[in-house]
Formats: C-alpha cells, sequence, structure tokens
C-alpha cells in the first residue's frame, strides 16, 4: 500500500510539473502582455471612429488573451484529481496551483470586465451619434 501510495505521488508530481510548464507559460504571458493590454483599454478614445478601432484592436487581443484563459481552465481541470488524494506531500503543489488559479481567474475576470466596458461604450457613443446626427438633421430642417 505504501509502494502504491509513493507511485500515485510520483505520478501527481509529474502531472504537476507538465501542468506548471503550461502555468508558467500562461503566467508570463498575463504578466507580460496582458495586463498591459487591459491597462491600455482602461482610456478610450473620445470619438466614435476611434472608439471603434480601439474595439477592433481589443477583438484582435481578446482572441489572444482567451485562448491563454482556456488553455489555463484546462490545465485546472487536470489537476482536479489531486483533491481525491489527502498526501501530505503535495501540499506545496496545491498551494502553488492556488497561486496560478488565482491569477488565471483575477485576469479572465478583468478581460470579461473589459470587453463589456468596451462594448457598452461603442454602443454609447454609437447612440449619441445617431442622437447628434438627428439633431443636425432637424435644426437644418428648421433653418429651410
Amino acid at each position: 500500500m505504501l509502494s502504491n501510495k509513493r507511485i500515485q505521488e510520483l505520478e501527481l508530481v509529474m502531472e504537476f510539473e507538465k501542468v506548471e510548464q503550461c502555468f508558467k507559460e500562461v503566467s508570463s504571458w498575463i504578466e507580460n502582455v496582458g495586463r498591459k493590454r487591459l491597462k491600455d483599454t482602461v482610456n478610450l478614445d473620445d470619438s466614435l471612429e476611434m472608439l471603434l478601432q480601439a474595439q477592433k484592436h481589443f477583438k484582435e487581443f481578446d482572441l489572444v488573451a482567451s485562448e491563454h484563459c482556456r488553455r489555463g481552465q484546462e490545465a485546472l481541470k487536470k489537476m482536479n484529481q489531486w483533491e481525491d488524494f489527502s498526501f501530505v506531500d503535495v501540499h506545496s503543489y496545491r498551494v502553488k496551483l492556488q497561486t496560478y488559479e488565482d491569477q488565471l481567474e483575477e485576469f479572465c475576470t478583468q478581460l470579461d470586465e473589459t470587453r463589456h466596458r468596451v462594448c457598452e461604450t461603442v454602443r454609447l457613443y454609437e447612440f449619441f451619434d445617431k442622437v447628434r446626427q438627428g439633431i443636425c438633421c432637424t435644426e437644418e430642417g428648421v433653418k429651410s
């Protein structure tokens, strides 16, 4: 039984090393690219044209960021099997895994919030642009 327990621990450690490599790649991308790009979308431009351009760039970034989030979430699912084991030896791995999970969850939440904010801002600017055009047409009609 002790031998089986050790074999299971070793298998989990080997699996964790694979997952950890994936998380290191995702984590590095989040820290070096993802967070900076999200900060760039904090101040959206004042014109509808510039905002639409910013939305287009954000959508391109969003595709890449979503792929990194997906990869990280898939890696987490692989490690769900750890919940079935109560080995004391795997505690340090669980702590690392929780750190990665927290970072991924925070970034994915920020990405979702930014996606929603950009979309809503574009909709608002489009609405105001239509209102402005309607006012201009009404003013021209009154002058005629």
